[in-house]
């Protein structure tokens, strides 16, 4: 994306970014980097919904006080990392299906997105982690300016590369 990162909105994370194993940082540390790239302070916590449990909930309870006002819970295999914050807070959640697992993220993916109504969980692909930080800068837009116009100054420069990209393809043609 690439574009001039606006200062930060606030002092305080505004996104926590949970992920079941820190095998999945790789992946996961591309939604903290979009969010940076966009002015939105965020933190990554490595919590299991299986393996450690207290610890989401430990998590949850001090992202409520601090000011957190998105989640993202990345997992794979079994993914139920969303669905057990989602089951904890009024917040929004996103949930990020990963394609590690033996089929790789369509387990996840399912995982993630068949919640039971009233627990609700926003679902981008499988490693759809850039969306998962638009997505989380879309909602923040809602209440900060400095934001939607973040969003609105890259999606101007997608834009604009994406149309020379076009063009270039063009002129290659016709070489």
């Amino acid at each position: 994306m690439s574009i001039t990162a606006p200062a930060m909105i606030a002092a305080t994370p505004l996104v926590g970014i949970l992920t079941g194993s820190p095998n999945d940082l790789p992946t996961v540390v591309k939604i903290r980097e979009t969010l940076t790239e966009l002015g939105i302070p965020s933190e990554i916590i490595v919590a299991s919904a299986h393996r450690t449990p207290d610890k989401v909930l430990a998590y949850l309870e001090r992202a409520h006080r601090e000011g957190v006002q998105v989640l993202v819970g990345c997992a794979g295999v079994a993914a139920h990392l969303a669905g057990v914050i989602a089951g904890h807070t009024l917040l929004p959640v996103i949930g990020v299906p990963l394609g590690n697992g033996p089929l790789t993220g369509l387990d996840s993916l399912l995982s993630t997105v068949q919640m039971p109504p009233g627990v609700p969980v926003a679902t981008v692909a499988i490693d759809g982690s850039k969306n998962a930080a638009m997505l989380a800068a879309r909602i923040l837009a809602l209440k900060y300016p400095e934001v939607k116009t973040a969003l609105e100054e890259a999606a101007r420069k997608e834009r604009t590369r994406y149309d020379q990209t076009a063009d270039e393809a063009l002129a290659a043609l016709s070489r």
